[in-house]
């Protein structure tokens, strides 16, 4: 049996401004009408798979539940971190879930922010590498490479193996220019591309092995983390117990030290979209090497990533240039620079701007909402809500609120009154009062919030109850 292990943890900071903490570059749609995550999962249709294992922080549960939905992907397992510890525990907890609640699987374990042009290449190195795991292998993908590429780590292939594939002679840290250009005339080296393939016990004999701490961590946080059962279709690990867990990768944990690893070649247009040039280098280029996104305009402009989110962005003899705009932020880079964005996203943190952690419009379980203007003692949303969901039932200690419908019917719980708003009608939250909003409807909620106060932090919610277990 094969279980598809997908990784969506993360923040991809080197694609601020659009990747940012609450939604990093896997939840979003960089390349296509899909985001990464739900790329990776359509990259399995056809595969004989179980349905798959989403491993993902706690703040993007919702986000990622959402996702499955909308490609009507059920019976997916999502698995909870509590904060991240890198990719041997990340895999742990799924392996250790996955021999609880079947027989020994085999694993495929995936990256949610990974790009692959070609499917069916893909699929074929998939079903290969399925007959070394089945020999008690542990496969990673190693990705034939196309240019000397400082940004990667590298795998040297050893001996081949009787059935398909190589032994790994070693793992090589990210090389300078020249040592990359030598991998890449020799042949025997390829870029590591995070890709795994193993049965779920032999990664776990293999952790016990070189690793018995990581694994004693996992075990004893899945166990006290409601015993590994679901949760709001959640699996949720004891956070106090998974902090002690060290912090440590797949490849220095397990696959640098093992005899048993192999590599099998992957060529199947493969990018890590790590940066803002990578989607530049996948992207559909026009006649003078633009790759555009949005509402844009150029004039005498060349070899550049041009995208708009919000409104027209136009540009005059630019070259090499990187120009990403949000509601809320722009960035502009040259081309060769734009590993550096995540420089840029820790000067953020040390100022103490948000703008690295949320856009101005913010997901939420029940919809979303957008932060259209704000003063010292006021601020002005956008709300959303889908139908059928509810907001949850709550209070303010400093704000007051005021709600206008603009399209669609509310229905609002304020003090012991519950009543139905539609276009154009509103009513006042004063501070202190008990309220609740919700979506009765089947077409969507819009309403514009005007809350007063002298302070509207987010975290200015004392809910008393929730139906997405936020209480």
């Amino acid at each position: 049996m094969l279980l598809p292990v997908i990784i969506a943890g993360g923040t991809g900071s080197r694609l601020w401004p659009l990747s940012r903490q609450l939604k990093p570059k896997q939840f979003l749609k960089l390349c296509g009408d899909a985001t990464l995550l739900q790329q990776t999962l359509r990259r399995l249709d056809g595969l004989e798979a179980t349905s798959p294992a989403i491993i993902c922080n706690e703040d993007h549960r919702f986000m990622v539940a959402e996702q499955l939905r909308q490609l009507e992907v059920k019976d997916a397992i999502i698995l909870l971190e509590p904060m991240g510890r890198n990719t041997a525990p990340a895999i742990a907890l799924a392996a250790l879930n996955a021999i609880q609640t079947s027989r020994d699987p085999i694993l495929l374990v995936l990256a949610a922010d990974h790009f692959i042009a070609d499917q069916c290449a893909f699929q074929k190195v998939v079903l290969e590498a399925k007959k070394l795991a089945e020999q008690d292998k542990l496969v990673t993908f190693g990705i034939v490479p196309t240019q000397p590429e400082t940004g990667f780590g590298y795998i040297q292939r050893g001996d081949d193996l009787p059935i398909t594939g190589y032994k790994v002679a070693r793992f090589v840290e990210k090389p300078d220019l020249m040592r990359a250009q030598e991998y890449l005339e020799s042949g025997d080296y390829y870029w590591n591309s995070g890709m795994f393939m193993f049965k779920a016990s032999v990664y776990l004999k293999a952790l016990a092995k070189f690793r018995p701490d990581i694994l004693k961590a996992c075990k004893k946080s899945l166990q006290q983390g409601q015993q590994g059962q679901q949760s709001m279709d959640f699996v949720r690990v004891d956070a106090e117990a998974f902090a002690q867990c060290p912090e440590d990768s797949i490849d220095y944990a397990v696959m640098e030290k093992t005899d048993d690893a192999a590599v099998i070649p992957l060529d199947a247009g493969w990018s890590d979209i790590g940066s803002w040039s990578a989607l530049w280098d996948i992207g559909k280029k026009d006649a003078q090497g633009n790759v555009c996104e949005g509402d844009v305009l150029l004039l005498n402009s060349e070899n550049s990533f041009v995208y708009a989110d919000s409104r027209l962005i136009t540009t005059l003899g630019i070259d090499n240039l990187m120009v990403i705009e949000t509601k809320d932020a722009v960035l502009v880079a040259h081309k060769d620079q734009v590993q550096d964005v995540k420089k840029i996203v820790e000067m953020l943190k040390q100022s103490g701007r948000k703008e690295y952690i949320s856009h101005r419009q913010v997901y939420r379980p029940w919809g979303v909402y957008d932060s259209i203007e704000n003063g010292e003692r006021y601020q002005v949303k956008r709300i959303t809500v889908k139908p059928g969901a509810k907001l949850s039932v709550q209070m303010h200690h400093h704000r007051a609120e005021h709600w206008i419908v603009v399209s669609g019917t509310a229905k609002v719980t304020k003090g012991g009154k519950t009543f139905l708003m539609t276009e154009n009608e509103s009513t006042y939250i004063s501070i202190g009062e008990v309220h609740a909003l919700e979506n009765p409807g089947t077409i969507p909620l819009e309403l514009i919030e005007v809350q007063s106060g002298s302070y509207l932090g987010e975290d200015d919610i004392v809910r008393f109850e929730d139906q997405y277990g936020r209480v």
